[in-house]
């Protein structure tokens, strides 16, 4: 699978990896852990910064790796992970949704962390919620870049169904329930003529001479 290795004052450089290898060090570190990378005899401390995937398949067709220098801090996106089963929704009083997906984290390449994991089987009430500043992380570490006070997981009430009532007849028009007048029709036989229709003619026969 083709490659580029770029960096802070590093000239870009195109690579090649192999790809089975690529996608089982990539399911282990994402792109949070720290790897090297060996061109030859030169290793190089990296990380996974942008994979690129077929549209179609979602098999990985190009990777971007981020040379980092182990002294100095880099920004990269932690995914939130969330686990636990939350009493709010397990008794049907609400369900839990999850606002924030990644959260943009500094730290030096080896403090930073694979996933913020958040634990929802303290969630038992409707509108209780778990922000950023209650993440469990090193801070003196890790200076998360989200406000503290923003929403990671939340319950929400249940949603009600909305009962849609059908739309008034427009003017002019006859409703559809309930049978519907024919002006100067017939009555059938043994009914009694509409009022205001005229009653039907009885047929004469000629007398012959």
């Amino acid at each position: 699978m083709p490659g580029n290795i770029s960096g802070k004052k590093i000239k870009s450089e195109a690579v090649q990896v192999a790809l089975k290898d690529f996608e089982r060090v990539y399911k282990q570190v994402g792109e949070t852990g720290l790897l090297t990378l060996q061109i030859g005899k030169d290793e190089k401390p990296v990380l996974i910064h942008n994979l690129q995937l077929n549209p179609v398949s979602e098999d990985p067709v190009h990777v971007d790796f981020l040379q980092v220098d182990l002294k100095e801090k880099v920004e990269a996106g932690v995914p939130v992970e969330l686990t636990g089963e939350a009493p709010a929704e397990k008794q049907a009083i609400g369900t839990v949704v999850q606002y924030i997906n990644e959260i943009k984290v500094e730290a030096l390449p080896m403090d930073l962390p694979e996933k913020f994991v958040v634990d929802t089987s303290e969630l038992a009430e409707v509108d209780q919620s778990i922000l950023v500043k209650d993440l469990k992380v090193d801070r003196t570490k890790v200076d998360i870049k989200a406000g503290a006070e923003e929403i990671v997981v939340k319950v929400e009430p249940p949603q009600k169904e909305e009962v849609v009532a059908p739309p008034p007849p427009a003017e002019g028009e006859v409703p559809a329930e309930g049978p519907v007048a024919v002006e100067g029709g017939v009555p059938a036989e043994g009914e009694l003529p509409t009022e205001g229709a005229p009653a039907p003619k009885e047929e004469t026969k000629a007398k012959g001479s």
